[in-house]
């Protein structure tokens, strides 16, 4: 009888600290899993400041650019008029 309660007793203890040591090694991984999402979010971050920096360059060279044709436009038109003023 004392000899089984004794195995008995022991194989509790084991099950104690095998489910301390699981509980051990989730919360650092969960620790290291919450480091890693703040870190991804910080570059998701980072990606998205540079992609909106990059769309407001090409919309400013769009600009510009439209803002050329105009003044091409005009130019044209003006040397147009000045033919039809000299016939």
């Amino acid at each position: 009888m004392k000899k089984r309660e004794k195995e008995k007793m022991k194989k509790r203890e084991k099950e104690k600290m095998k489910e301390k040591k699981g509980r051990k090694k989730t919360r650092r991984r969960r620790k290291g899993e919450k480091e890693n999402k703040k870190k991804r979010e910080k570059e998701k971050k980072k990606r998205e400041k540079e992609k909106m920096k990059k769309r407001e360059k090409e919309k400013k060279k769009k600009r510009e650019k439209e803002k050329m044709k105009k003044r091409e436009k005009e130019k044209m038109k003006e040397k147009k008029g000045r033919k039809r003023t000299r016939r």
